[in-house]
């Protein structure tokens, strides 16, 4: 295959206008080709179109029964052209056309046969959109016509529908677009039949074999669709998979249109749901409360096996602490669920005690008590007769595969056990933390101590491979060695149980994480849905690696549904804020960062991350400056949590003083760069400060002991695009051009946006101020611009603010770019 043939034009935001004939596929062939031959004469006789492609900003693409135009100018193009062709269009009364709008990420790509084709989800939701219409009708997404509103001539013609359900149970916020004498007025059929229903009574019906929890949740919950993927105009179909959690390599799903709210509706209760409430340390050893938690967690586990039955994750049940008073209908209303289970353990030498009793937690009710007087050994036969007790008062129906799992104990070593306790503790609370690495690390290390006792210890490799994969994604070890113990402790896993659903799911973790193999992990994560029916780390992994193929919208729903099995996770509610973010949705992240500090008001990471929406969304930088005054004065030890924001307020604020105060709390961590893959060593730190500072010396000086910290970076990871492309700022700190910008370039072919569209343009970002720091202002400019128009962390507080972008301040083109980011009045 040739060069020119292979040749992908790079992804942009774009504007979209899908085109078909009302009726195609009821007309006979002579009649289909007059009217193609028609419709293409018109739109190439078209004003805006004969513009837009004299300039080569323009893409067209045949349908078969339409034809596809991606304009690359203003949000205006494919609107006027829209209505040009609409007024052409009303002198061939049986010409009916209808189309579809939308503005999104859209790359070009020649095909084998040297036809231009597109890819990319400004195509789809395009054609979603026109799908909801009738003949005459040029319907926009909401989003589109959000952009339209900002040129005052269009919004007395633009008249909001609402949502519209498509393929998959998907939604789209839909507007048509009339004037007086061109488009349709009348209400879209799709729509007026959606309103009919929902004026009907909803009849309930009896779950036959299939999760209520996913009967219930379809009802009501925006559903992104079971498949994740790429939309080329030459649709493939999938096969039907499991009827239980399934992710799909390919799809047709569609993005969805911004929600009213950060959140859904919550959806109604199952009966057969449950919540595997912390159990009481009773021991007089109090150090056997990591026991007594695992206890609990492995009877969470055996429960979560059993598809029949909803069951709430470990992150989300373990904030109810065991010993006080517990309002058990608010906590089974706040986790969704119709039954709770507590508990206690003691144990004393060789004994444990462990007392259980199920409640309904719709009316209090005690359904169901049990204690259990055994030896030590006998621990996990307890774990293992409990869950089959519960089981069978909800009438939950198990498999023959589901007993034997309840029935396998994790390992025959109680030391052993208690290690991995503390591991999962340590994994399962990640969050907004300068300490990630260092409690990742500690969990790698008690991981690595639990095997040593229990070679055998399955679920354990599992987590260490966990452990290992994630130092390596986000924890600056982006290393050969880091990757390899990550995939000797699957293969560890994989001798003793190759068929278990998590023995493939950790597979999907290394392949996502270790290679950005997405399709791989999406297979592995099929795969393990069919034994895994209540992971939430499978919605949860799904969504990653939806938001890193650059369908954020896509992601943004899995991650949702994530939160179902799972409804009071930090990290996850953590990574819906972070989509949020990426979609330059202040509100909505704001919104979610405020009901995680419902859920737990004092955490300190949650406040921090609050403190800093302000920050990115409107350059204010008093509400994080007035958690670190606050936090200096009552809590100094937490500083050290979040570092990471001091140093970027003081940053903000040109405050040398609390730059070295933030330097010094972040200890031995790197400051991690916008909360993603980007690492700066503390020199580069000292250089920014004595920069900011005019002091040039001493900045010198940090930069070239910083340049020959981060060459030992780049050896160790040379194919790492984030490590190299901090080596190519500090070499333009110190005025080395070539090297420069050779290693930021460098960088963002190693890590493109199509490959990774959630670290891509982080990499466009760091080429754009390497290019400031060197005085080369166009190209610098230019690669702002690219990555202001694709979601992103990059946002108005930080162009506003930072002593980065200093070298550009006053330049036009960068001023421009920074009030195109600007809050809305």
């Amino acid at each position: 295959m040739s060069t020119e043939v292979k040749k992908e034009i790079e992804l942009e935001i774009a504007y979209v206008l899908f085109i078909d004939i009302v009726g195609y596929s009821k007309l006979v062939t002579h009649e289909q080709r007059r009217l193609l031959e028609l419709l293409n004469q018109i739109v190439r006789e078209a004003e805006h179109f004969r513009a837009a492609e004299a300039k080569s900003r323009l893409i067209t693409v045949p349908t078969g029964d339409g034809i596809a135009l991606v304009f690359y100018n203003t949000p205006q193009a494919p609107v006027e052209c829209a209505l040009e062709i609409s007024s052409a269009a009303s002198e061939h009364p049986e010409l009916k056309l209808r189309m579809g709008i939308h503005s999104g990420p859209v790359s070009g790509v020649v095909d084998v046969s040297g036809r231009a084709n597109i890819a990319g989800a400004g195509i789809n939701i395009a054609q979603r959109v026109m799908d909801c219409g009738d003949a005459g009708h040029v319907l926009i997404s909401k989003h589109m016509a959000e952009d339209l509103e900002q040129y005052g001539q269009w919004k007395r013609c633009l008249h909001d529908l609402g949502e519209c359900e498509v393929k998959h149970g998907a939604h789209v916020s839909v507007v048509n677009l009339y004037t007086e004498d061109l488009g349709n007025p009348e209400v879209p059929q799709k729509f007026r039949h959606a309103r009919q229903e929902t004026a009907l009574p909803v009849s309930t019906e009896k779950r036959t074999g299939t999760r209520s929890w996913i009967v219930a949740a379809a009802a009501l919950v925006l559903i992104a669709g079971l498949g994740i993927g790429g939309f080329l105009l030459s649709r493939r179909s999938v096969p039907v998979g499991s009827n239980r959690q399934t992710v799909r390599s390919e799809t047709e799903v569609a993005e969805t249109g911004r929600p009213p709210s950060a959140l859904p509706a919550p959806a109604a209760v199952p009966t057969k749901s449950i919540a595997v409430l912390p159990f009481e340390n009773l021991s007089d050893e109090k150090q056997n409360a990591f026991f007594t938690d695992g206890v609990q967690d492995e009877i969470l586990t055996d429960l979560a096996k059993i598809a029949d039955l909803k069951v709430i994750s470990r992150s989300s049940v373990m904030q109810y602490k065991s010993g006080v008073p517990r309002d058990l209908r608010k906590i089974g209303q706040e986790l969704g669920v119709a039954h709770l289970l507590e508990g206690s353990v003691q144990r004393a030498a060789n004994r444990v005690r462990v007392n259980a009793q199920l409640i309904d937690a719709r009316n209090d009710a005690h359904l169901w008590a049990q204690t259990y007087d055994r030896d030590l050994a006998d621990v996990f036969a307890i774990q293992s007769d409990i869950a089959k007790a519960i089981a069978d008062q909800l009438q939950a129906k198990l498999s023959p595969s589901e007993i034997n799992a309840i029935s396998r104990a994790p390992t025959a070593d109680v030391t052993a056990f208690d290690l991995y306790t503390q591991a999962k503790s340590l994994l399962l609370n990640i969050s907004f933390s300068a300490k990630l690495l260092s409690n990742m690390l500690q969990a790698v290390d008690l991981l690595n101590r639990a095997v040593a006792r229990d070679p055998s210890f399955f679920q354990a490799y599992c987590l260490l491979a966990y452990a290992h994969d994630n130092i390596y994604l986000l924890g600056n070890e982006h290393t050969p060695a880091r990757l390899a113990a990550a995939e000797a402790a699957i293969e560890s896993a994989s001798r003793m149980r190759p068929d278990a659903g998590e023995t493939h799911l950790a597979r999907a973790q290394n392949l996502y994480r270790g290679y950005r193999d997405y399709d791989g992990a999406l297979a592995e994560l099929d795969i393990a849905g069919r034994t895994l029916p209540n992971d939430s780390r499978i919605p949860e992994l799904a969504g990653y690696i939806t938001r890193r193929r650059g369908k954020q919208e896509e992601g943004l729903q899995y991650l949702l549904r994530s939160l179902e099995l799972d409804p009071r996770n930090f990290f996850t509610l953590q990574q819906i804020a972070l989509s949020y973010q990426i979609l330059r949705r202040y509100p909505e992240m704001a919104r979610i960062l405020d009901r995680v500090l419902t859920i737990k008001p004092d955490d300190i990471e949650t406040r921090a991350a609050r403190a800093l929406v302000e920050l990115d969304w409107k350059a204010d930088t008093r509400p994080v400056h007035q958690l670190m005054q606050e936090l200096r004065a009552k809590d100094p030890a937490a500083l050290k949590r979040v570092a990471d924001t001091w140093f970027t307020c003081a940053l903000a604020e040109r405050d040398p003083v609390a730059a070295e105060a933030a330097i010094s709390a972040l200890g031995e961590n790197p400051f991690n760069y916008n909360q993603n893959a980007i690492y700066f060593n503390h020199l580069v730190l000292e250089g920014l400060i004595a920069r900011m500072m005019n002091d040039e010396a001493k900045a010198r000086a940090a930069f070239t002991a910083a340049r020959a910290e981060q060459e030992k970076v780049v050896q160790a990871q040379p194919n790492h695009g984030p490590a190299l492309c901090v080596l190519g700022l500090i070499n333009a700190a110190l005025g080395r051009k070539d090297e420069a910008l050779s290693e930021a370039r460098r960088a963002v072919e190693l890590l493109p946006v199509e490959k990774d569209a959630f670290n891509g343009p982080q990499m466009i970002e760091i080429l754009a101020m390497a290019a400031a720091w060197l005085g080369e202002k166009d190209l610098a400019c230019q690669q702002l611009s690219i990555e202001m128009r694709l979601p992103g962390i990059v946002s108005y507080g930080q162009l506003k603010l930072m002593p980065y972008w200093d070298p550009l301040r006053g330049d036009p083109r960068f001023e421009q770019i920074v009030n195109s980011l600007a809050p809305k009045l």
